[in-house]
């Protein structure tokens, strides 16, 4: 996808950017598109700072002298408050607008994560993961709202996995940029510091660009206003003869299969990826023998492979569905096919000695896994955009009970097995969640609410 190509329409631009060109043909913008690069780059910022503890986890748990069980509960520390806060910001997203809380967000975690470089011990540590977690809360049900907001119905797959593989982009470049950080700096502390500064600035640049309307951005021509306006229009059409009314609020869609499936689809996914994000640098050191530069540049092809996968099914997606294909059957059969090899995939980890086959199969099972990203355009399908943060919010707040269960159930299986085989396994059965999840959920049909 090239940000510099234009999109020509019939209709007359007035007032706004994207003035007809020399052919006299009137141009459509691809502001969207732009901000929406922003926000994977914002995401990939999230996820070097939340995942800068387990690259030198192997530095800071001698430092602290932790034990497993300690490690565990280090790293779920931030899940506890992220998870907490998920559905109050997605509440506050609706309400307010993701411009104000996203901003918010970057400069409190930026600080957050500056203050954990200043941590003594445990105590210290975990009290500023905390607050990492509180921070960091409003950045994804943010994207997800801004999805419905700014992307046309026919590119949400796409920009829901631009905005999702920031994770496993973070996640790989942060195995590089920590470790590299702490060997220039000498210091594990300064690598955090410098990376809590840099997300600060981060947000300031979120401000300046990002707005909670198409029509309010200095850079949107009427021609691309318009053909989003558009494709709300329809969707609010349709909604109208299903029954929806358009409510803000939560409770409502309790009673609705499909929005116990897409929470239930994140939180199998959660338990793998956050698993291997939190323990898979541990996993490396201590059943690989990988020392630190090897672990950084294993866990950039792990998680890279990640990014290239997500963005490929996001494509596939939206193609296939301009195609023709149902919602239906796109969504089920390319995340069914995810499913499949994911488990296939970490069961072969347990069963491999080979370091680098072990760093092959993961990235295979990132590939696919991150296919699951395209999960962040079902808050905008079962909810409209009046809901889309608060369903956001419920999501990721379901996603995130594995993210503070899973460390804490590692640590405690590694500490009295010695072994990651049956954290592997513990893996495999949120896999297996997912795929029952994913082939459950209606991705066709707005929930009347």
């Amino acid at each position: 996808m090239s940000l510099q190509n234009t999109e020509t329409v019939t209709q007359t631009d007035t007032g706004q950017a994207g003035k007809p060109g020399k052919d006299g043909v009137h141009r459509r913008t691809n502001v969207r598109w732009k901000l929406f690069v922003l926000l994977l780059i914002l995401v990939a910022v999230n996820y070097i700072d939340r995942g800068s503890i387990s690259v030198a986890l192997p530095i800071i748990q001698k430092e602290f002298n932790l034990a497993p069980e300690l490690v565990g509960l280090l790293l779920s520390a931030f899940f506890w408050t992220y998870a907490l806060m998920q559905i109050p910001v997605g509440w506050l997203i609706d309400r307010f607008g993701p411009r104000k809380v996203v901003t918010a967000s970057c400069i409190g975690w930026g600080a957050a994560t500056a203050a954990s470089g200043l941590a003594g011990g445990f105590l210290s540590m975990f009290i500023a993961r905390l607050g990492i977690g509180v921070t960091e809360a409003g950045v994804m049900p943010a994207g997800g709202k801004l999805n419905a907001i700014w992307m046309h119905r026919k590119e949400r797959g796409r920009g829901a996995t631009i905005l999702d593989a920031g994770a496993p982009l973070g996640a790989g470049l942060g195995g590089i940029i920590i470790t590299w950080l702490i060997a220039s700096t000498g210091s594990w502390r300064y690598s955090f510091i410098i990376a809590g500064i840099a997300t600060v600035v981060m947000g300031i640049a979120v401000w300046w660009y990002i707005r909670d309307n198409p029509r309010k951005h200095p850079g949107v021509s009427e021609a691309e206003a318009a053909y989003i306006e558009a494709s709300h229009a329809e969707e609010d059409a349709e909604a109208a003869k299903e029954g929806s009314k358009g409510k803000r609020a939560l409770l409502p869609y309790l009673k609705f299969r499909s929005f116990w499936a897409m929470c239930f689809g994140w939180l199998g996914f959660n338990g793998v990826f956050y698993g291997l994000l939190t323990w898979g640098p541990l996993y490396l050191a201590q059943a690989k023998g990988f020392d630190l530069k090897t672990i950084g540049w294993s866990t950039f092809v792990i998680f890279g492979a990640g990014f290239v996968g997500e963005i490929l099914g996001g494509t596939i997606a939206d193609k296939w569905r301009a195609a023709g294909g149902s919602a239906n059957l796109v969504m089920r059969t390319l995340l069914g096919i995810s499913s499949v090899v994911v488990v296939g995939g970490l069961v072969g980890v347990t069963v491999v000695a080979d370091p680098i086959t072990a760093v092959v199969l993961l990235s295979v099972v990132l590939f696919f896994l991150r296919w699951v990203g395209l999960f962040w355009s079902i808050p905008s399908i079962l909810g409209g955009r009046t809901n889309a943060g608060v369903l956001g919010g419920a999501m990721n707040f379901s996603g995130n009970i594995a993210g503070f269960v899973t460390p804490i159930v590692v640590g405690l299986i590694v500490g009295a097995t010695g072994s990651y085989t049956w954290a592997l396994l513990y893996f495999v059965g949120s896999a297996v969640i997912m795929g029952a999840s994913v082939l459950t959920l209606n991705y066709g049909k707005r929930l009347p609410v």
